[in-house]
């Protein structure tokens, strides 16, 4: 039997920071990863923000292995023969200190893991936590599939994922709701740099993130497609109870979207390296575990801290953040001699003080906001239409003005007055 001064299960973003934390302050912690390497289980790869890294690894981004930087961000909305897209670029973000880059999670979770071993945690792969040991009430480490099994410690962080049954077990979660989760399906294409370097109007290691509403049938969900370097990621979210209660699969859904005339010109002739699927914690703050008990925390996907809000798709930053205000929180306890839910309370002073519970709160309406059926399946076509026609000359015809034009469609699209208030309302308070 083993003993240590912190567990950390599961060695992705929010494991790694929580690990490295603890281990400079000089205490003994093991980083547990159930794959044979870091970032093995998990999707090909992904849009990341990385700027917590900031304080925790100074200039990041000289090392990180990152595929491009995100220059270009894009909001699309699609019908079947029409797109209308917000488009942003700027210069900016593709210089020091960065704002988002695409990579592969296998690459970034081995580097970020890496790092927290050179700060001392100990790194112990294809290895499983299958339960929790405890003394009482309190948890005081962790069952292994280890030949030598148990692992003690005061404190364990359960980074195990959306699925956490660490969680679970030490009673943190409230039942499942399948409601709060969405299915994102992924291909990987290869296209060659050169090709996207031209089809996406980048040069360098400049990216494009393309997120789309309006291209999964009667699945309410969105599309997603960005560049890496030499490859594209194209696929769909779709929210769990729809996509069961369809006939549609997923891969039909991402040939949709591939077929569509405004991206079908953008992947032709992509050659598929890798399909895959994530179950995706939707909801929020509303779907968030109790954070701590005696002797454990739990931390980024494991705590439902994935922010799905329209404009913003983000997980990986909020796993760093939270696994870093952990680790911190952790070794104030350590120092102070108390595991208690009581003495690791710090650990939710830090995360209300900061981005992650704050844009969770501030946000909590909206996720449902872009999954219901309005957003769905009747703006999409109405805001098309009205952008169409506003760029339509139907000479003769004198130009019908805008207010006109939308409240045409508007009627046309089923959408009542006050339930396009109440959505812009919904919206305003959280994008406000």
């Amino acid at each position: 039997m083993n003993t240590v001064d912190a567990v950390v299960v599961g060695a992705g973003p929010g494991g790694s920071c929580a690990a490295a934390v603890i281990a400079r302050a000089g205490y003994r912690v093991a980083l547990l990863e159930r794959g044979p390497s870091p970032g093995s289980k998990n999707m090909y790869g992904g849009v990341v923000y990385p700027r917590m890294l900031d304080a925790l690894y100074p200039r990041w981004w000289e090392e990180a292995p990152v595929q491009r930087w995100v220059t270009r961000r894009s909001t699309m909305v699609l019908t079947d023969t029409q797109a209308v897209t917000l488009d942003m670029r700027t210069s900016n973000w593709g210089r020091p200190p960065y704002n988002g880059a695409t990579a592969y999670r296998p690459d970034f979770d081995a580097w970020l893991a890496g790092k927290a071993e050179a700060d001392g945690a100990e790194l112990l792969c294809a290895t499983t936590a299958t339960g929790l040991l405890r003394h009482g009430s309190r948890i005081v480490g962790v069952t292994t599939d280890r030949p030598d099994g148990e692992l003690l410690a005061p404190v364990v962080v359960a980074c195990d994922g959306v699925n956490s049954f660490l969680a679970k077990e030490a009673g943190l979660h409230s039942p499942v709701d399948a409601s709060n989760y969405t299915l994102g399906v992924k291909e990987t294409l290869r296209l060659g740099r050169d090709v996207i370097d031209e089809r996406f109007g980048v040069r360098d290691r400049e990216g494009v993130d393309i997120e789309i509403l309006g291209v999964t049938g009667g699945v309410n969900g969105g599309g997603f497609l960005y560049t890496n370097l030499d490859t594209v990621s194209v696929g769909v979210v779709l929210k769990l109870t729809h996509l069961a209660a369809q006939q549609q699969r997923p891969e039909e859904l991402i040939a949709h979207l591939k077929s569509h005339p405004a991206i079908a010109p953008l992947v032709e002739g992509g050659e598929l390296e890798e399909y895959s699927a994530h179950l995706i914690p939707e909801a929020g703050v509303s779907m968030m575990p109790q954070l701590a008990t005696d002797g454990m925390l739990v931390v980024g996907d494991a705590a439902a801290m994935c922010l799905a809000a329209g404009i913003w798709l983000e997980g990986v930053n909020f796993a760093m953040a939270s696994g870093m205000y952990a680790g911190e929180a952790i070794v104030e306890a350590l120092t102070a001699g108390d595991m208690s839910a009581v003495g690791l309370a710090g650990y939710e002073r830090r995360l209300e003080r900061s981005f992650v519970l704050q844009d969770h709160r501030k946000l909590r309406n909206v996720p449902g906001l872009v999954l219901s059926d309005r957003v769905q399946h009747q703006y999409p076509q109405m805001i098309a239409n009205t952008v169409e026609r506003m760029f339509r000359v139907d000479n003769p015809l004198p130009k019908p003005g805008l207010r006109r034009i939308f409240t045409e469609e508007r009627r046309r699209a089923g959408v009542k007055v006050r339930d396009l208030a109440r959505d812009a309302w919904t919206g305003l308070r959280g994008l406000g």
